[in-house]
């Protein structure tokens, strides 16, 4: 057998190529565009019954509603008798102008703009030998309706949530955000995808550095296709060596909208059923959407909750794991010989039993996800009894390892995020391996690099823990909301005063 040696060869150019296609706007044109594509419709039509004067329809089946455009174009051509005693220019005219029933009418005369509005659900009018074309909306409306939110629950609140259709997402940020200082601007993304993204702020509440700077990071964004959230995420933050999340998302109009009133800038992107929300700071992924509709004690104690549960699934394993190992007088004498007496039988150190039960619990977690609902059940059931009670019965874990991993995975199941809860799974890995080989002083050596890794983040040129520096507390806890009258300084927000 012969071994073939590839050549090496230099990155390619990545030319942008304006326009994208060559040629004048006729039939033939958009014919080879669309050539063996079983989807692109072309019909030669007499314009009121006059067999001498014809005009070409084309369009995309599946992307128009046929309904609309036998009504809304086809009957009026065919039975307005009028078209067809008028000349070419004046029947055009006529028809430019509102002689057929559609409200949206465009008249196009590049073979860009043609196909682009075949794709987006237009169907086109054209007369022989002409390079110009009508342009008439007639596109199907098919798409996912508006159900309840999924992954944040609304208990009291709005139970609308965001859809993959980008125009369905801007009218429900429409009827919960009526101000007309609203603002939209759409830019498009991917040479391939096309992508529409729309860019959301309050005009006099919004930072307009925040909105340039955001619409300066779309423009330079030069890809294949944008089909998934990463393809926005990692273009637009300010760092990408960290795991934890720089902009905040969510499925939830209503907290979409109160972002956009606090002074932040809003993302909506066609295809995917959520909204995202810059600059995104510490605070904001620890909070959760119901907060503000509790009552401020209830929603301030759940806060300080949530955070006592950062400290825990953060820091539980390798406190433990050093304390075992470097620092048993700081263990009760009773835990202490209850813990003992427990490992006596256990072949691996506890820094291993405890990274090998870590990882155990993030594959099941993983398996549990990626299976179907009622499968991923059953293997989580039955991998928590296999890794949990077998592994202890067997002696190859310690019954005190297992109740602190599934303590600290319990309490990071608390956060309202979950890509904080997977930043904090990665640093749980390595605070637990260092406090397995230093000791408590492991864990503080880890505790400084987190803190000066969360202090050199910034998010639009917000601070990452701006909500822990001067007045943190009040971004912590919950206010009544009478008594909240500001923004967040944070936000360098035009107007900071909300209410009265």
């Amino acid at each position: 057998m012969g071994i073939f040696k590839r050549k090496e060869r230099a990155d390619p150019p990545h030319p942008r190529r304006e326009p994208r296609l060559k040629g004048g706007l006729t039939p033939e044109n958009l014919a080879q565009v669309f050539a063996g594509c079983v989807d692109y419709n072309r019909r030669s039509i007499s314009v009121g019954g006059n067999k001498a004067m014809r005009c070409e329809l084309i369009f995309l089946a599946g992307m128009v509603r046929m309904e609309r455009v036998s009504d809304y174009v086809l009957r009026p051509l065919a039975q307005d008798e009028t078209l067809g005693a008028l000349g070419e220019a004046v029947a055009w005219e006529k028809m430019r102008s509102g002689a057929l029933y559609s409200l949206s009418v465009t008249e196009r005369t590049t073979l860009d703009e043609a196909v682009m509005d075949l794709i987006d659900g237009n169907c086109l009018l054209l007369f022989p030998g002409k390079e110009r074309a009508l342009s008439f909306n007639t596109g199907t409306e098919e798409k996912r309706g508006i159900g309840d939110p999924e992954n944040e629950v609304s208990v009291k609140g709005a139970r609308d949530s965001f859809v993959e259709n980008l125009r369905t997402n801007t009218s429900l940020t429409r009827r919960h955000l009526k101000a007309p200082e609203l603002r939209i601007r759409e830019q498009i993304v991917g040479r391939q995808s096309l992508t529409p993204v729309d860019i959301l702020w309050v005009e006099g509440i919004a930072d307009p550095q925040t909105v340039e700077e955001l619409e300066k990071r779309m423009e330079n964004i030069d890809i294949d296709a944008l089909l998934a959230t990463g393809n926005l995420e990692e273009y637009i933050v300010d760092e990408l060596d960290t795991a934890f999340p720089l902009v905040q998302y969510t499925e939830r109009p209503d907290r979409f909208c109160y972002g956009l009133c606090q002074g932040r800038v809003g993302i909506l992107i066609e295809g995917l059923p959520l909204g995202y929300l810059a600059p995104g700071v510490l605070g904001d992924f620890i909070r959760a959407p119901q907060d503000r509709s509790e009552n401020w004690l209830v929603a301030s104690s759940l806060a300080v909750l949530r955070w006592a549960c950062l400290l825990v699934t953060l820091y539980l394993p390798g406190v433990y794991v050093a304390m075992v190992n470097f620092h048993p007088e700081m263990i009760p004498a009773r835990l202490a010989l209850s813990i003992l007496a427990a490992r006596r039988d256990v072949p691996f150190s506890a820094l291993f039993e405890t990274l090998l039960l870590l990882l155990a619990f993030e594959v099941l977690q993983e398996a549990g996800l990626r299976l179907p609902q009622s499968i991923g059940q059953t293997v989580s059931i039955l991998g928590g009894l296999v890794v949990g009670s077998a592994a202890v019965e067997a002696r190859l874990i310690s019954p005190a390892v297992l109740v602190v991993v599934a303590t600290a995975g319990i309490a990071g199941y608390t956060m309202p995020s979950q890509d904080l809860a997977a930043a904090l799974r990665i640093w749980r890995f390595l605070l637990s391996a260092l406090g397995g080989t230093m000791g408590l002083f492991g864990v503080v050596l880890g505790t400084a690099l987190l803190v000066g890794h969360l202090a050199g983040l910034e998010s639009f040129g917000t601070a990452y823990l701006a909500p822990l520096a001067a007045g943190g507390g009040a971004q912590i806890l919950r206010q009544p909301l009478p008594k909240d009258k500001l923004r967040p300084g944070y936000l360098n927000a035009e107007n900071r005063r909300k209410q009265r």
